[in-house]
């Protein structure tokens, strides 16, 4: 489970010492692999499932389906969850390594890739992680309160995220509140003012980031209706043949919500709409520009870009014009970036991941990586899930080489649990978790949500205690 929100290691361990040993039969390099292996996850906090949990929007139940996934490895007998604890502060990755034969982090991207403009610093000026968090429940987010009293809300980005950004604060609370989306966010939207959006890229339609399911349902909205410029449509329809079918078919999309005239029925639905989203391409923030007291938002300075070069190779270049905009609520989603865990762990501190060889951490027997922290903040879920299934690959080839030593005994988590006794850090076990889940979701029925998610460390350490 990959998180860009929490601090993660999966240390592995031989089973013959106070674990249920089962021996499992794997298969690598055509051959025959039987290893017992023990995994035990460590976890920031006291909840598991990352970025599932904290990232993936409300409104994408399906989505968090792969917790049920997830939730069965959890249970596995050779299996235990350690939450409620901070790798780096309360043990750190040398320690880990002596109590294990292997670490694997998998801690994700937590900080955020900042624009390095004047003004990013005022009120109303947000990171889409940080917006993420403060309504998918991430405790250090929850005291956000983000002012939503403007009409216009600006978001640079042109991602997956940033559309979900923008559908969450577009979307009729009805529906929203149906979500596990937390109550002090709905009763903010609830109270919103927002009605337009923009979504401002520096490159063109061609370039995208985003996919066409997150592209779908901004275009049916509902109560919402898109806004585009035609002219940054010139010359785009003549290039669809030449497009793969993945960018063709989004490219499609997008030229219809832009540029084609709605059928009677699309019609009438956009003249209803009483919210407006759209796309604005070749833009790129100068300024954040400040209200007359100098505190807080007030409109974006963009500078207006070309592209040159074609295929991959095409870049923005400035065309020395810019464009003001008005708004009071500007929100950045313009990517991720992995943070040090521990200095004995080598970094890239330049891009921003953990130096490694198919997952293999560069100098450092016993040590592996995977998901953002291994490879940076890019693809789904499932592009995360299928890296993590090449590290374990990794590590597994590496047993059966012998270049991983597994031929001495480690005393896995009881060498780390009398670490975090000494310290006074007490975990969270999954059945503690259970109970943690179980109180959220109570507390959801009440409301006709699927849970109600707790948003205070304390008081889901009490539950998990009682």
């Amino acid at each position: 489970n990959d998180s860009n929100l929490n601090c993660l290691s999966f240390p592995v361990m031989k089973t013959w010492m106070s674990h249920v040993s089962v021996n499992i039969c794997l298969v690598h390099t055509g051959m025959f692999l039987s290893v017992n292996v023990q995994v035990d996850i460590y976890e920031r906090l006291p909840v598991p499932f990352g970025l599932v949990r904290f990232g993936v929007a409300p409104d994408h139940p399906e989505v968090k389906n792969v917790i049920n996934t997830f939730t069965q490895t959890a249970q596995h007998a050779r299996c235990s969850f350690h939450g409620n604890v901070r790798v780096g502060k309360d043990v750190t990755v040398e320690e880990l390594q002596e109590a294990y034969h292997a670490v694997v982090l998998s801690y994700g991207a937590e900080g955020n890739r900042t624009m390095g403009v004047p003004g990013e610093d005022l009120a109303g000026v947000y990171s889409a992680k940080d917006f993420v968090g403060w309504y998918n429940g991430l405790p250090r987010n929850s005291e956000l309160r983000p002012d939503l009293s403007c009409e216009t809300a600006v978001i640079l980005g042109q991602g997956n995220v940033a559309l979900d950004v923008a559908r969450i604060l577009l979307s009729p609370v009805d529906i929203l509140k149906k979500t596990d989306i937390t109550q002090h966010a709905l009763d903010a939207l609830a109270e919103s003012s927002v009605r337009r959006v923009l979504i401002v890229g520096r490159r063109g339609p061609l370039q995208v980031a985003c996919t066409i399911k997150e592209l779908r349902e901004m275009v049916n909205l509902p109560g919402t209706r898109p806004e585009m410029e035609a002219s940054e449509f010139e010359g785009i329809a003549e290039t669809l043949k030449s497009l793969a079918r993945p960018r063709k078919r989004l490219t499609e999309l997008l030229l219809k919500a832009a540029i084609e005239t709605p059928g009677e029925e699309e019609l009438e639905r956009r003249n209803r709409a009483e919210r407006a989203w759209g796309f604005r391409f070749l833009r790129k923030p100068l300024e954040v520009l400040p209200s007359t007291d100098l505190i807080r938002a007030a409109g974006i300075r963009l500078a207006v870009n070309r592209l040159e070069g074609d295929g991959e190779g095409v870049r923005a270049v400035a065309t020395g014009e810019v464009e003001d905009v008005e708004c009071g609520l500007v929100i950045s989603s313009i990517g991720y970036k992995s943070l040090l865990i521990d200095p004995a762990v080598p970094f890239d501190t330049r891009k921003a991941i953990i130096p490694n060889t198919m997952g293999r951490v560069q100098q450092t027997a016993g040590l592996y990586c995977s998901g953002w922290v291994k490879r940076g903040p890019t693809g789904v879920i499932a592009t995360t899930m299928n890296d993590s299934f090449d590290t374990a690959r990794t590590l597994l080839q590496d047993i059966g080489k012998g270049t991983l030593d597994v031929s001495t005994v480690k005393p896995g988590s009881q060498g780390v649990s009398a670490l975090l006794e000494k310290r006074g850090v007490k975990p969270v076990s999954f059945s503690d978790w259970e109970k943690i889940d179980s109180e959220e979701t109570r507390r959801g029925e009440i409301k006709g949500k699927p849970r109600e998610k707790m948003l205070d460390v304390g008081e889901m350490l009490q539950v998990a205690r009682a």
